[in-house]
């Protein structure tokens, strides 16, 4: 009976040590020079430096691409509105700027449709046959006859022969066609 009792724990020591042994074998591999184990200190000196050097690069890249993009379309667009205030102004640059005037006392300044004009210097009276004179652009209103014209305020004229008259000596600023007389 001894000899029966015995084969099978030789049979269950060898099959625990046979484990063992695997996993001791199996563990001793792991982490070699050529496939190491990656711990938290590789990851936060070699591997999320690299990584983050490598998108930088590549957000840099495309950053300076896109702004490069960006600033041919600006080009392009502002080529085709000064082509477009060139046509509208008759071919000349100058019509679509505004311009300093200086009217002379008791001189008139006849705006052509679609003039503006803003009164810097000075003090002016609007004329007109028939109302409205100008158009304030500014305050939202109308301007008649015989009312004064308020430094700073920007004033179109939607009809011919509307104009002002200088009370003494003013200094304008005009975009589009008119005539001093």
């Amino acid at each position: 009976m001894k000899q029966g009792k015995w084969l099978p724990r030789l049979a269950a020591g060898t099959l625990v040590t046979a484990a063992l042994l695997g996993v001791a074998l199996a563990a001793g591999q792991q982490g070699t020079q050529n496939d190491p184990l990656v711990s938290l200190s590789y990851l936060n000196q070699k591997a999320t430096p690299s990584i983050l050097e490598q998108v930088n690069a590549k957000v840099t890249e495309q950053s300076q691409t896109l702004t490069n993009q960006f600033n041919d379309l600006i080009k392009s667009y502002t080529g085709q509105m000064e082509d477009k205030l060139n046509a509208a102004a008759g071919g000349d640059a100058q019509s679509a700027a505004f311009s300093v005037v200086d009217v002379a006392a008791g001189q008139k300044l006849t705006a052509g449709i679609g003039c503006e004009i803003m009164l810097r210097v000075g003090s002016a009276v609007c004329f007109t046959d028939t109302p409205p004179g100008f158009i304030d652009m500014t305050g939202g209103g109308t301007l008649e006859n015989g009312q004064a014209l308020v430094k700073n305020h920007l004033y179109m004229a939607t009809i011919a022969g509307r104009g002002f008259t200088a009370q003494d000596a003013v200094k304008v600023m005009v975009r589009g066609e008119y005539t001093v007389s």
